[in-house]
């Protein structure tokens, strides 16, 4: 019969899809066993009965290996639309300097901040911002009496962001300790704006927000009309999680490469320490160890983190009321024992 030999013809090509089809399966299943252990189920709820115990927290959402394991909204505007991540901005600005690095707008980590600022430097300010580099300002290490803590309002209620910054007295010297300070990363801000002829927000769309699929609202500016830097940025959960995305995976997003090659292990290399935790600090991101796992984190007011845990492939992205009063530092310690419950810690 007709169809039965046409039948018969196919049957050896029929075969061998179905053996390579078995051959890309067991290679999956190979990986898998492989590779870090998954998050079980019983993980996932641990983490959710934690997690409701927390009245300000809004919510969690977890990717292992690429892929979304869990999203929660326990409050606030859920996991798909924009929230005040306060502070953690600077993690996002990091990213974004690294991609303007990338990009060419900036030359390195290296390049003093007075070459990109040029007339933004007051004329009489101590010679020694001008070893102030990229690097130090992304570390909080620019060595200037810091703008935040007590600092802060007085800062923000000045007529010049950045000139009150690069005035204050010099307490350390750049590139010495930690000293955490929103004027640092404002710096970087009005250096981007300057150095690429856009504003933050349009490199950070361009730059960050095209290639990862995520939006990014416009948030509060200066005086002088640059994007605040460090502070007050609006990303959903989910926008969070591609930024943690992008740093498990070097850099690239879709074969693209977004930050430069070595962004990434430069980026979590501790330069500084935190004066409160210990914790050491890099490009804009917090280095700690919990249940025994390297974990990279950046925080904001209130209880915003985003955490990345490279060995076992995962990233959250957690948000909070981001409203006074400051829940302090047991929050973080908090957010901290979700992560520690989540990977099984007794």
């Amino acid at each position: 019969m007709p169809i039965l030999r046409h039948l018969k013809a196919f049957l050896p090509l029929l075969g061998g899809l179905i053996m390579l089809a078995v051959d890309v399966a067991c290679h999956a299943q190979a990986d898998q066993a492989s590779g870090p252990p998954l998050l079980s189920q019983a993980d996932l709820d641990r983490l959710d009965t934690q997690a409701s115990s927390l009245g300000r927290l809004h919510a969690v959402v977890i990717a292992e290996r690429g892929e979304i394991r869990f999203e929660r909204a326990y409050g606030g505007k859920g996991v798909d639309r924009p929230t005040n991540i306060k502070s953690l901005s600077k993690t996002v600005l990091a990213a974004l300097v690294g991609a303007a690095i990338q990009e060419g707008v900036i030359a390195s980590p290296d390049q003093p901040i007075a070459e990109l600022l040029g007339d933004r430097i007051p004329a009489d300010v101590d010679s020694r911002v001008r070893e102030i580099t990229v690097g130090h300002l992304l570390s909080l290490q620019a060595g200037l009496e810091r703008t935040s803590g007590s600092n802060y309002g007085a800062w923000v209620a000045s007529s010049d962001w950045v000139q009150d910054t690069l005035s204050r007295p010099f307490v350390d010297e750049p590139g010495g300790r930690m000293l955490y300070s929103t004027g640092s990363s404002h710096l970087l801000s009005a250096a981007l704006t300057r150095a690429s002829g856009e504003s933050t927000l349009a490199l950070a769309r361009r730059l960050l927000g095209e290639p990862l699929g995520i939006a990014i609202p416009a948030w509060p500016r200066d005086p002088q009309g640059i994007y605040f830097g460090g502070n007050d940025m609006r990303l959903s959960p989910r926008a969070l999680i591609q930024v943690g995305e992008l740093y498990l995976n070097d850099g690239i997003v879709n074969g693209l490469r977004v930050l430069p090659k070595g962004w990434v292990e430069a980026s979590w290399q501790a330069r500084g320490s935190s004066p409160w935790t210990g914790d050491g600090y890099g490009y804009g991101w917090f280095v700690t160890e919990l249940a025994s796992e390297t974990i990279y984190y950046g925080r904001g007011f209130g209880g915003q983190a985003l955490y990345v845990i490279p060995a076992r492939k995962l990233s959250v992205a957690i948000t909070a009321d981001p409203h006074p009063p400051s829940p302090g530092g047991e929050f973080q310690q908090e957010l901290h024992a979700l992560i520690e419950g989540m990977l099984g810690a007794e």
